[in-house]
Formats: structure tokens, sequence, C-alpha cells
């Protein structure tokens, strides 16, 4: 049985410069302190905030972009149980199909850097992002899939709910 803990929810955004590098954040801040992770933020559930606005909002607010719903792809959400043994979160994850043309200044949440995929392979990232965040970037940023992630036990495990098929020729 899963521990009595907060729920919190947010969207990530996987924003990419011309090159296909994408946007990271050193984080400044738990959660995730001192490890590199895609930009985003907690919904404000409070005024009714849908992930979709919120992850547009981030996306200013972090990056400086402004961008428009349209340029948000839904690509998974996944429900993590006990993450740090702290929260569980529903974490929405949009790729921006805008890219972004210059790296955003440091902020207090954190500094900015591009990366290619394969270097972020060698980065610090949270054990979380290493295990599915990334493995579900690679495989259904086109796409869309729902997981859960039971970060209460170790090795983490994760489970799929749903995948949309692959576009069709």
């Amino acid at each position: 049985m899963s521990p009595t803990l907060p729920y919190k929810i947010s969207a990530l955004v996987f924003l990419e410069n011309r090159a296909g590098e994408l946007l990271l954040m050193l984080r400044a801040k738990q959660p995730n302190l001192g490890v590199w992770s895609p930009i985003g933020g907690k919904l404000e559930t409070a005024i009714g905030e849908s992930p979709l606005e919120c992850a547009v909002r981030e996306t200013h607010e972090e990056a400086g972009l402004a961008v428009s719903p349209q340029d948000m792809h839904l690509f998974a959400m996944i429900a993590e149980k006990a993450y740090q043994g702290e929260t569980h979160w529903l974490m929405f994850l949009f790729r921006c199909k805008k890219p972004l043309y210059h790296l955003p200044p440091d902020i207090a949440e954190g500094r900015f850097g591009f990366f290619s995929r394969e270097a972020i392979r060698s980065l610090a990232i949270p054990e979380t992002d290493a295990a599915a965040l990334w493995p579900i970037y690679d495989l259904y940023r086109d796409r869309f899939v729902s997981l859960r992630a039971d970060c209460s036990k170790r090795p983490i495990t994760i489970t799929t709910d749903q995948i949309t098929p692959a576009p069709g020729p």
C-alpha cells in the first residue's frame, strides 16, 4: 500500500533549438536540486489552470518563449508514486513544436543549457528521468502514452497504462 503523501500536478516542456538540441535547466531548487531536467512547473490549481495552460505559461516564464496552445503536443502522462518518498506527482509532458533560438538567461530556479539527446545520457539527471522520462520521450514524443512509476521501491517499476497507435502511412 502506498503511503499517504501530498499529490502535486505538473507540466514539463521539451523545447529544442534549430539544431535539435534540447533545453534543460540545472535546478537550483527542489525538486531535483542540482540535476538537469526539462523546464516546467506545478499547475496553479487554485485558479483551475489546465496542464496545457501551465505548459504555455511555464514556457514563457522560464524560457522567455511566447507560445500558443497549438505549439504544444501532449505526448505523455505519468503518475509517479512516492517520488523521493515525499510526494505523489501527476506529470503532463509536452513537446513544443516552436523552436527556441537563444539560450535563456539564468533565473532563480536555475541555469540553462542546450544538449544533444546523446549528451543528456551523460548528464546528472534524476533517476526517474533516466528510467522513464527520456525513454518515453524517445519512443512517444510524436504520439501519446500514459504510465505509472512506483518510486516507493527499488528498482523503480514502470507500468504502461495506454499507448496511442503510431500514425498510419
